[in-house]
């Protein structure tokens, strides 16, 4: 991905991350990476989504935080009531200004690059629907897990979390790695 050349008029990303009584770290984690690994033209917010946490520190020091060191480009949400994680993030994309939406999980992390490629397809295709390979934090160390290349994340009828390998035909269709 580092050897593609991108157009500097990409549209611009709000990046939408939901959470519900995530810790401190692991969110500021994500917001950090996005906002040190993203061109500066190209995004244009993070919103925070907070789906009525109920952890102390996720509240006004949060809010203190943020505004302390991002000002406005960072923007915290607070859910009216508990909506759930797909009504949360309606809830951010309605109130994002940016030409694209980008929703992350709170607890990952953006590495060199990620944003490019996706404002690349959509600028292509603006119906595409995208999934960014996002390197996992790991819950027992914190350390960078990289990415799950040639698998996407799904669910078990148990609603337990697992990698579910992309089928050869998809990633042979695929135009480039990115």
């Amino acid at each position: 991905c580092k050897s593609i050349e991108y157009p500097q008029d990409l549209p611009t990303a709000s990046v939408v991350i939901v959470f519900k009584n995530e810790r401190w770290s692991p969110v500021l984690r994500t917001v950090y990476s996005v906002l040190n690994r993203s061109l500066k033209h190209l995004l244009k917010e993070v919103i925070l989504v907070d789906d009525q946490s109920d952890i102390e520190e996720m509240g006004q020091r949060l809010d203190d935080y943020c505004e302390e060191y991002f000002g406005d480009f960072v923007r915290i949400l607070r859910a009216p009531a508990r909506l759930g994680l797909i009504k949360a993030k309606n809830y951010g994309a309605r109130n994002a200004t940016g030409d694209v939406v980008v929703f992350l999980d709170a607890h990952c992390e953006a590495n060199a690059g990620w944003l490019e490629p996706l404002l690349l397809r959509i600028k292509e295709k603006r119906s595409a629907i995208l999934c960014p390979g996002i390197d996992m934090i790991s819950d027992q160390d914190m350390a960078d897990g990289g990415t799950g290349d040639g698998s996407v994340g799904g669910f078990w009828w148990s609603l337990h979390f697992n990698w579910i390998p992309i089928p050869a035909r998809i990633r042979n269709a695929k135009k480039n790695k990115s």
